[in-house]
C-alpha cells in the first residue's frame, strides 16, 4: 500500500468516527483527520467542519484555496455554507506552508469577523486549527475565541 492509499484509508476512518460521535466527546478524531487533511498542501486551503445541534459532523467543506502565503477567506460564503448545512456549530481549519503553525494576527482578526457574522445567526465558532506538518495550534486551547 502506498502512502497516499493509507493516509486516504486513515482520512476515511477518521471521517466515519467524527460523524458517528459528538465531536466534544471525540476530539482527537478531529485533529487527527484536519491534520492529515492539511498536512502536506504546498499552498494554503481554508476548511470549514460544520456541526448539527449535537456537534456531529455533518460536511467538512475546503471552501478557499490560496496560495503559498496566504488565502482570501469570505465570510459571506462560509455563512452561505453554514446555512446550506443547517449548521448548529462550525470548526475552521487551515493550513500555513511554511512549516510554523503560529497563528497570524490577520488569522486572529478573520477568526473574530467569522465568528461575529455566524453568531448573528445563532451558529456557533468551537474552534480553528492552524495546520503546520505535524503541528496543529487551537485557538481554543489559546483562548483566542
Amino acid at each position: 500500500m502506498t502512502q497516499d492509499q493509507t493516509i486516504q484509508r486513515a482520512l476515511k476512518i477518521l471521517n466515519t468516527r467524527m460523524r458517528t460521535a459528538p465531536v466534544l466527546s471525540a476530539p482527537g478524531a478531529v485533529r487527527d483527520y484536519l491534520r492529515l487533511l492539511l498536512h502536506e498542501r504546498g499552498h494554503e486551503v481554508f476548511v470549514c467542519v460544520f456541526l448539527d445541534g449535537q456537534h456531529r459532523v455533518i460536511a467538512c467543506d475546503e471552501l478557499f484555496r490560496g496560495t503559498l502565503t496566504q488565502t482570501s477567506v469570505y465570510p459571506r460564503e462560509v455563512v452561505k455554507a453554514a446555512l446550506a448545512h443547517n449548521a448548529a456549530a462550525v470548526i475552521f481549519a487551515h493550513n500555513h506552508p511554511s512549516g510554523v503553525a503560529e497563528p497570524s494576527r490577520a488569522d486572529e482578526l478573520l477568526t473574530q469577523a467569522l465568528k461575529q457574522a455566524l453568531a448573528l445567526l445563532d451558529i456557533r465558532t468551537l474552534d480553528h486549527f492552524v495546520i503546520a506538518g505535524n503541528q496543529l495550534v487551537s485557538f481554543a486551547e489559546r483562548g483566542l475565541l
